[in-house]
């Protein structure tokens, strides 16, 4: 007998307007994957930012010590008040997944950028599931950009990035372009209970030539065999403008896509286009790999 897949569901919260989304959207993957659920809070200082007000390299030598044990205290007092909120933030959003039917989810506080710390526990991790990351507005908007991208470039595991408040989703769009990664993503998408039951869209970005319908009723039938709903279209054009229409034109509610190699669509996951789609796409996103 098979033994079950208990790796977790690791929602990262991080007290901004997106984490009651997280969270909802987290609790709705455990309970369709039947997997444990885990809440994450990471504790990043940004060292490069660093204070205006910091002049004490221009001061005398006298008066250094006292002040650089000063800032050195400060800093110790903001690690505490971060460390003590972001407890605060996990038990909530503990009790908030209890009160959603889910009890005993666990939570783990972790030092220094996201990213290390999602790479850390992707031994663990079935799916990671964050926000856009946008609640500093004093914070350089590049940074938050990259540091979804980030994520992205450097998890094997699902990311779902939850861009907008949950409500149980009716259906899915799967991006497809014939690409072996993309006939990976597409046998996860019908051998994984997290969508099952759910209508699926088919999207096939390119012209319709004899090669491209042979792979797009490849992946149609495959759907289709794991017992979905599945309508195809196939539209040519630039991936993220065809992708964004398709979600707003067909009401849909979760994007899935793969991470692609060589083909238009690799730039949706690859390069500078995936930060825009995550963070203007009209649905949540679930990246494949």
């Amino acid at each position: 007998m098979d033994e079950p897949d208990m790796r977790h569901v690791l929602a990262c919260v991080d007290g901004s307007s997106a984490t009651a989304a997280v969270c909802d959207w987290a609790v709705w993957a455990a309970g369709r994957l039947g997997a444990p659920l885990e809440f994450l809070h990471v504790v990043d200082h940004h060292p490069e930012r660093a204070r205006s007000d910091d002049l004490s390299g221009s001061l005398g030598l006298e008066a250094q010590p006292a002040l650089m044990h000063e800032l050195a205290s400060l800093d110790e007092q903001r690690s505490r008040v971060a460390l003590e909120l972001g407890r605060r933030l996990l038990g909530q959003a503990r009790a908030r997944a209890a009160a959603a039917g889910i009890d005993g989810a666990g939570t783990r506080q972790r030092h220094g950028p996201l990213v290390e710390a999602l790479q850390e526990l992707e031994p663990v991790t079935r799916l990671a599931v964050l926000g856009p990351h946008r609640r500093e507005r004093a914070l350089p908007r590049i940074h938050l950009d990259h540091e979804v991208e980030s994520v992205v470039r450097a998890l094997r595991a699902p990311v779902l990035a939850a861009s907008r408040p949950f409500a149980p989703p009716r259906n899915f769009l799967v991006a497809f372009d014939g690409s072996d990664t993309g006939r990976r993503m597409v046998r996860a998408v019908a051998a994984s209970p997290l969508l099952r039951g759910l209508d699926a869209r088919l999207a096939v970005v390119g012209p319709r030539t004899a090669a491209n319908l042979e792979q797009a009723d490849w992946a149609h039938r495959m759907l289709e065999d794991a017992g979905f709903a599945c309508t195809l279209a196939m539209v040519d054009g630039a991936p993220e403008e065809v992708l964004r229409a398709q979600v707003e034109a067909h009401a849909i509610d979760l994007l899935v896509m793969g991470a692609y190699g060589h083909s238009r669509i690799r730039e949706l996951i690859l390069g500078s286009v995936t930060t825009t789609l995550l963070r203007t796409s009209p649905a949540p996103v679930l990246i494949l790999r």
